[in-house]
């Protein structure tokens, strides 16, 4: 090696450890940056030239340094498992929340709820019978039963609204999806062009990787990484993201026409009617309770054990009260409305409009008769009974809630477990990164002491060569 490649070989160690301390800087001061995954400096080193035919045949030493790229130390493997989990995890969450939400609208127990509702509309037949000519506890059968139908109807519109609000929430998880769809393909453009002039892009990437993440943990999507440094994302089997192109995702029907009952599906906006099949994912989670009961939609198949409870109730009630006796002595018709439109829970409402027309006896017992009130009174006991039934739905949407929690915490754990396994390697290190920085800075240092040095060598070379001696 000359002496001037003595030069460039100590020129190359200051560039190769400046560069160290700059990707060691830009470590430090993104330690605390979401998404951010730590990066290293790839150098090798350069071989000494080859001999020629007249070389001198002596060993030489090598040329130096070669910075050959900055490195993003995140692993393939381990982002798959946050993205997989996540996905999970979205639709633990869509679900747990949806369920927790019918859960809430029951208000069980509580005073508001409908169990206290059927005990004072039980409790004012038994008062009725027990003073049949008593205009006033007849009057609060009349409140009762109103009291009763207004929470029953109360509690379907709480169903209808949940299922609104879930099928919105839906609608912005797609409208998010393709947002996010969108970035991802630029990213993909400007990734691809950086890598192809050999410049770094790994903050590009890692603001890719967090856009990709929200779209499994909304759709449950898979990415597959590309040669040219792209990223194509799939749900369903089919191609959401690839390369610099995107395919729109869109939700069947019509946000403000959807009804509680309607199916509602995720399809491709440029092929409606097909639906995508999704496992994964807050979307995926949301559709599995916006479904009809036919197909395990839960908030449908609450509303349609409400119904099916208003109206057997109706049914019993009706059953004795209609053909009974008033205390003036007068027949008596339905006492809730057999034939309103609508959803059984909707529909129910008190035919009597004044305390005269409760019937409270039988015909023939005379006009201080309390049997028939009492029977109705009874009505609450047994196994076949409303309370009964009530009880069996609230119970059996306690336990469906109760379980989804447990499976959105499971959930939930798992990815806390993959995102700590990736923050292990892909996280920044302030002890690491301030040994790298020293480490560097002495590299600095000593590159610079041999460009001295070599500098020293030629000015003696140079300029005092030939005076010794004069």
């Amino acid at each position: 090696m000359s002496t001037f490649g003595a030069l460039n070989t100590a020129y190359r160690g200051l560039t190769a450890a400046q560069q160290g301390m700059n990707v060691a800087g830009q470590n430090i001061a993104n330690a605390a940056t979401e998404g951010y995954t730590r990066q290293r400096v790839q150098q090798s080193s350069i071989v000494a030239p080859a001999q020629g035919l007249f070389g001198s045949g002596r060993p030489e030493a090598g040329n130096g340094v070669s910075v050959d790229g900055i490195a993003r130390l995140g692993s393939s493997f381990l982002d798959s498992g946050v993205r997989s989990t996540a996905a999970q995890s979205g639709y633990a969450s869509a679900r747990s929340s949806a369920l927790q939400g019918i859960e809430g609208m029951l208000q069980e127990p509580g005073e508001n709820g409908i169990s206290t509702a059927l005990q004072g509309f039980w409790s004012a037949w038994q008062g009725a019978a027990n003073q049949p000519n008593d205009s006033a506890a007849k009057g609060l059968v009349l409140q009762a039963g109103n009291d009763l139908a207004t929470k029953v109807s109360s509690s379907y519109r709480s169903l209808e609204d949940q299922w609104s609000s879930v099928r919105g929430q839906a609608q912005g998880a797609v409208d998010a999806v393709n947002a996010a769809a969108t970035q991802v393909a630029a990213f993909n453009t400007s990734i691809r062009s950086t890598l192809a002039a050999g410049g770094s892009a790994n903050e590009l990437i890692d603001a890719r990787a967090k856009l990709t993440e929200t779209i499994s943990r909304l759709t449950g999507g898979t990415v597959r990484e590309q040669a040219d440094g792209t990223v194509d994302v799939h749900v369903g089997g089919n191609a959401l993201v690839m390369g610099s192109s995107v395919r729109a995702l869109a939700l069947s029907g019509s946000q403000t026409a959807d009804k509680l009952g309607t199916a509602v599906q995720l399809e491709w906006a440029d092929r409606p009617g097909a639906a995508i099949a999704v496992a994964d994912g807050e979307i995926a989670g949301a559709l599995s309770v916006l479904a009809p009961a036919a197909n395990g939609g839960a908030i449908d198949s609450a509303a349609q054990s409400l119904n099916k409870f208003a109206g057997d109730l109706r049914d019993a009630v009706n059953a004795l009260h209609f053909g009974g006796r008033t205390s003036a002595g007068t027949s008596s018709g339905n006492f809730f409305d057999p034939a309103a439109a609508g959803p059984a829970a909707l529909a129910l409402a008190v035919v009597p409009k004044a305390a005269a027309e409760v019937a409270v006896g039988v015909a023939g017992a005379g006009n201080l008769d309390g049997s028939l009130a009492d029977q109705i009174s009874q009505l609450g006991t047994g196994p076949g009974s409303p309370d009964s039934a009530w009880a069996n739905i609230v119970t059996g949407i306690g336990v469906q809630s109760r379980g989804a929690q447990q499976h959105e915490a499971l959930s939930s754990a798992a990815e806390i477990s993959a995102q700590s396994n990736r923050a292990s390697q892909a996280s920044v290190s302030l002890d690491e990164e301030n040994v790298s920085l020293l480490t560097n800075h002495h590299a600095y240092q000593a590159a610079a002491r041999v460009m001295t040095a070599v500098d020293e060598a030629l000015d003696v070379l140079i300029n005092r060569t030939g005076l010794v001696g004069r």
